[in-house]
């Protein structure tokens, strides 16, 4: 054999590892009733706060310390303990990520991504008044 066939081998070798390491860094966006049937496994949820329930945070008392209750779309919910300061707009946040795993029945969140509210919002108002307004 050549060795620029064996050389090619293991360039091919090499990039198939590649690839492989990756598909392990694939993550998918869970439900809370499916994160509930991994309990420990590390997933991603993508929920709400539920606003009918208190959010427990005292900058004060214990700045690294921020619970509330989570509901996803298909309305189940989880509570969510994170141990680090609460982020900047969250209730007014239209989504969050949720990072972490379920222990003992609870969401033991270790990263919040907040996702904003939508800015086109009044604006599709907006073109909803004027499409009836030239309707009529």
């Amino acid at each position: 054999m050549k060795k620029t066939h064996i050389i090619m081998l293991v360039l091919i070798a090499a990039a198939i590892m590649v690839l492989i390491s990756y598909t392990g860094n694939l993550t998918t966006y869970e439900t809370v009733a499916s994160a509930k049937e991994k309990p420990g496994k590390f997933v991603n949820l993508i929920a709400k706060i539920d606003k009918s329930q208190p959010v427990n945070y005292d900058a004060v008392k214990d700045p690294n310390y921020l619970s509330f209750v989570a509901v996803d779309t298909l309305g189940n919910t989880v509570k969510v303990i994170y141990h680090n300061t609460k982020p900047t707009d969250m209730e007014k946040s239209e989504r969050l990520v949720l990072k972490g795993k379920i222990v003992d029945g609870e969401f033991q969140c270790k990263d919040i991504l907040l996702k904003c509210p939508s800015k086109y919002k009044d604006d599709e108002k907006q073109v909803e008044k004027n499409v009836q307004a030239s309707v009529n």
